[in-house]
């Protein structure tokens, strides 16, 4: 079955960086395009980035642009998102995702606080 597991979220002040790392498994994970959303309380589901099965092509939120980085390994399976220049707007749930066999799955999160 396919399985999105999130790391790397925390407690950052203003400025700073996170790392976030999505693991999957359950599919074959080079032909699939990837993404990652937020969610923020009380705000609805938003996308963040998003990544071609390659890794060739990435696109990202305006809010977010020049400031985060979506990249891929698909030996490790793996697909990361470099933010840097946090701001506390940025708080929220972050979540990876791929449509495959035409649903959406979901990670279940990881939690990005930006807060002095």
């Amino acid at each position: 079955q396919v399985q999105l597991v999130e790391s790397g979220g925390g407690l950052v002040q203003p400025g700073g960086s996170l790392r976030l790392s999505c693991a999957a498994s359950g599919f074959t994970f080079r032909n699939f395009a990837m993404r990652w959303y937020r969610q923020a309380p009380g705000k609805e589901r938003e996308l963040v980035a998003g990544i071609s099965s390659s890794g060739d092509s990435t696109n990202y939120a305006e809010s977010v642009k020049g400031r985060f980085t979506i990249s891929r390994d698909n030996t490790k399976k793996t697909v990361l998102l470099q933010m840097n220049s946090l701001k506390p707007e940025d708080t929220a749930t972050y979540s990876c995702n791929v449509y495959f066999q035409w649903r959406d799955y979901w990670g279940q999160g990881t939690q990005v606080t930006v807060s002095s």
